[in-house]
């Protein structure tokens, strides 16, 4: 079993975050993050390379595109077992990412404001959240994903013990994700299918 060595992390909801990262600095991990998550993970003393480190390309956009990077989801995605992956790694200069702790911008808060704008509404639908979260949940083997603070705790304990989590608790995991995503998705698209575009001054 390979132990989890480098952990992307990058929160809405950042409770419990320095704690968190606390301990996996404390195990070796190296973190790294993205924006206000990163700000406040250093704010807590803790050592964490922005991802625009990581991949030599900058955050852009007004931060829409921060994460959606080769070197980012091909060191989340490879299969460790397959050779074949192994040599375009080495290659293309890819480094594992081994967990990945991510929640979404938060939609659902958003719309909830009787004054939310079409333009608000979405500017606050996550595009890189959920693909880190569904490349971390599809390589489950290899990947611990993470988005729900309450999972810190047993993932923790998991790797004090043998450097790494089980398994059945990287399933267990994976499934939440997919839970999310599509709840997630299902609340965007019903918000949406209430807006009148004949109505909006967004359409005008």
């Amino acid at each position: 079993m390979n132990k989890i060595e480098r952990a992307l992390i990058s929160l809405t909801d950042k409770s419990g975050i320095e704690g968190f990262a606390k301990e996996l600095a404390a195990l070796g991990v190296e973190i790294l993050s993205t924006g206000g998550t990163a700000a406040k993970i250093r704010e807590s003393g803790i050592e964490v390379m922005d991802v625009s480190e990581f991949t030599g390309f900058p955050e852009m956009l007004d931060g829409r595109v921060k994460t959606l990077h080769p070197k980012v989801h091909g060191g989340i995605l490879n299969q460790r077992a397959n050779a074949d992956h192994q040599k375009q790694c080495v290659e293309n200069g890819l480094k594992n990412i081994d967990l990945v702790a991510v929640n979404l911008y938060a939609f659902e808060k958003t719309v909830a404001d009787p004054n939310c704008s079409l333009a608000d509404a979405i500017e606050n639908i996550d595009i890189g959240g959920p693909t880190l979260l569904r490349a971390s949940a599809k390589n489950f083997h290899d990947v611990t994903v993470i988005v729900d603070p309450a999972d810190y705790p047993q993932v923790l304990k998991e790797m004090k013990e043998t450097g790494n989590t089980t398994l059945k608790t990287r399933f267990r995991l994976a499934a939440k994700v997919f839970a999310l995503t599509s709840s997630y998705d299902t609340t965007i698209s019903n918000w949406l299918e209430k807006v009148d575009v004949d109505g909006d001054d967004y359409f005008k």
